[in-house]
């Protein structure tokens, strides 16, 4: 299987390698510069990446987290994938909420497992810190990898869940054909998503609030203006619900949702391998 696995992502590489433009933002780049464009952001990020959060949502993405795990019901025995969830805010919240379960059903199957996996190894590095500080020793894979060549073999996960971070990828239909790739039959697909705000008023706060105090907050807690200007750049740039609903359609999904929260300022997207 690993070879099978290798030989797909040379595949993979050979596809991006024939490609050219994407956006970084608001700006348009070559498609290999972004990566390490978006990894130079994260870079800058990943020690202040909880304050980053707060400060991107006015606190809101714990609320927003905990309703993305609530929808996926973590149970006793389940191996999740979280994809660029380095600092481990998904992966916690799920093996809270499926020891939790294990404990009222009073049963004996295995402990929950995660596997988080990321490109940037100083957002992983924030995380184990975060885990110990934290005291959390459940079983936690920590995985550097790409999002669009996932280093695992087809059939592996029973859940796939990716929070603020489809939006970074530059190709982000090689990415839910990598996620559909790895999950196990009846597995599922969830993403937790900055979207489009569909209360007019409200979109003209957001809209206020994102491109002109963000970035300011961003340069007094973090000195890194720039990082934040993308970061509210990228939001504007992702899909619409209904379009990336058809993308994830698209890679083989079947059963597919999305909800909004906030008003659509973030969605949960929701999908099925059948």
């Amino acid at each position: 299987m690993q070879h099978c696995a290798m030989f797909r992502n040379m595949a993979n590489k050979e596809k991006i390698k024939n490609s050219d433009t994407t956006h970084f933002g608001f700006k348009e780049v070559q498609e290999d510069e972004k990566q390490t464009l978006v990894r130079g952001v994260f870079d800058s990020v990943a020690d202040k990446y909880d304050i980053m959060n707060d400060v991107m949502s006015a606190g809101l993405h714990r609320a927003w987290k905990n309703n993305l795990i609530r929808s996926l019901r973590p149970k006793p025995g389940m191996h999740l994938l979280d994809v660029a969830g380095g600092t481990g805010d998904i992966a916690f919240r799920f093996l809270k909420a499926a020891n939790k379960s294990a404990d009222s059903a009073d049963n004996k199957k295995p402990k929950a497992k995660v596997t988080i996996c990321d490109i940037n190894t100083r957002m992983l590095e924030a995380g184990r810190a975060r885990a110990l500080d934290e005291g959390i020793f459940d079983p936690i894979d920590w995985v550097t990898g790409n999002a669009e060549m996932l280093p695992f073999p087809d059939r592996y996960f029973d859940a796939y869940t990716i929070a603020f971070g489809i939006r970074n990828v530059t190709h982000i239909d090689a990415a839910l054909r990598e996620a559909y790739r790895v999950l196990k039959p009846g597995g599922r697909f969830m993403c937790l998503e900055f979207s489009k705000v569909d209360l007019p008023l409200l979109k003209e706060i957001y809209d206020t609030y994102s491109f002109n105090l963000i970035p300011y907050f961003g340069e007094l807690i973090t000195g890194d203006k720039d990082s934040y200007q993308y970061l509210v750049e990228s939001i504007r740039k992702f899909p619409s619900q209904e379009k990336f609903k058809q993308m994830i359609d698209e890679a083989g999904f079947k059963n597919t949702s999305y909800r909004n929260l906030s008003g659509g300022i973030v969605a949960i997207h929701s999908g099925w391998r059948v």
